[in-house]
């Protein structure tokens, strides 16, 4: 059977460039969505046009780029929001409106200074006039995740009668744990009428480092699309990582979901985000950080040598990593350091090695790493020696 398919929403571009100090002009934004567009995810989130000019401009110049995905621009629940977005978005071959309000009562009392009723008027107007200027139309329930579920489910019940296509269900503070998310996303499969109109999107935050693990749960409970960015970039603990859903969904075939990503672009995508925004990406990051698939303990070095999926999970060529790294440290045994000398050219016999492994020591206590410029001195000594 054919795995269901779960669309890849990605707002590095909205979301992601929210973090301090990773403001991008529209030169590098247009580089970032054409790749995105060739990575396969199915909606670029490209901004907030009516935010300020430059983004207006930048969401304008990406939908006439983007090929397939469609191209979406985030407005409030108000008039000149929802019309500065259409016009932003007039060149898109596929344009998507994504409204919404704060559905929470914390964000209604203090956010808002208004009651549920109020708030449930405005949501249903939004989204009956970006109707009016494209066909789909999504609406965040912002800070659903702490909002009541009998009020959340009417609020999605009202805004898929006045036409919405997609309904994002956002975890904004990163409160809620993967149970809970998911319980959310059913209770709404089991609870909203019209339901089977309109799509439920996953948008989670990583405040208590639970993003990536909501929004699998949301999936797994009826949701069809997640949002998410590249290395997780997004307001303060970040978003879920794109990377990181993609591949969970690959591993874990059971579950019979995927999406259109070309994992083999993964680790690619993630350097040029990280050097265009400036943010570098933390070594032991999952499936794209620098040790995703590097090996320093001997245990598991031995194991990696003789076969690769005894430590690892994942074929680094899959998402776009040339090999396994074997590093070279203290902790590191006789068949890594065999291993590399057989990398550099030097096939040792079992004795050569019981000597040269007590010399890789003694120089590994010294250093974080050996390399292979310390190899070939090692070598050159040990020949000299033997002659």
């Amino acid at each position: 059977m054919n795995p269901e398919k779960i669309e890849i929403f990605d707002t590095t571009l909205r979301d992601g460039e929210q973090v301090p100090g990773c403001k991008l002009n529209t030169e590098q934004k247009l580089v970032i969505a054409e790749k995105l567009d060739e990575l396969g995810v199915d909606i670029i989130e490209a901004g907030f046009p009516i935010s300020s000019p430059g983004d207006f401009y930048s969401v304008t110049e990406i939908s006439k780029i983007v090929r397939n995905a469609t191209v979406c621009g985030l407005t409030r629940a108000n008039k000149k929001d929802i019309e500065t977005a259409a016009e932003a978005l007039k060149f898109a071959k596929k344009p998507r409106i994504h409204t919404g309000i704060g559905t929470s009562d914390n964000h209604i009392k203090f956010k808002f200074n208004s009651t549920r009723e109020a708030v449930l008027e405005r949501a249903i107007e939004a989204v009956k006039y970006a109707k009016t200027f494209v066909e789909d139309v999504e609406f965040y329930a912002e800070d659903a995740g702490r909002t009541d579920n009998e009020f959340l489910a009417k609020v999605c019940e009202e805004v898929i009668k006045a036409g919405a296509t997609v309904l994002n269900i956002p975890d904004t503070t990163g409160y809620c744990l993967p149970e809970q998310y998911g319980a959310k996303m059913k209770y709404l499969r089991e609870n909203v009428k019209g339901i089977e109109k309109a799509v439920l999107s996953c948008h989670c935050h990583n405040d208590l480092g639970l993003a990536t693990a909501n929004s699998i749960s949301g999936v797994i409970n009826g949701a069809r699309q997640i949002e998410c960015t590249i290395n997780g970039l997004g307001e303060r603990a970040g978003n879920t990582a794109l990377e990181e859903v993609v591949m969970i969904l690959r591993q874990h075939k059971d579950l019979n979901l995927d999406t259109n990503i070309n994992s083999k672009m993964l680790n690619e995508m993630s350097l040029m985000v990280s050097e265009l925004m400036g943010m570098p990406v933390q070594p032991n990051k999952a499936i794209v950080g620098s040790n995703a698939f590097a090996h320093s303990s001997g245990i598991h070095q031995d194991g990696v040598i003789k076969n690769r999926e005894t430590y690892e999970i994942i074929d680094p060529a899959e998402v776009g990593v040339n090999e396994s790294s074997i590093v070279l440290t203290a902790r590191s045994g006789r068949s890594a350091l065999a291993y590399r000398f057989k990398n550099i050219g030097f096939d040792v016999t079992k004795n050569e090695l019981d000597y040269l492994y007590q010399e890789f020591l003694k120089i590994a206590d010294t250093k974080k790493e050996v390399v292979n410029e310390d190899l070939q001195v090692m070598m050159a000594t040990f020949s000299q020696k033997s002659v």
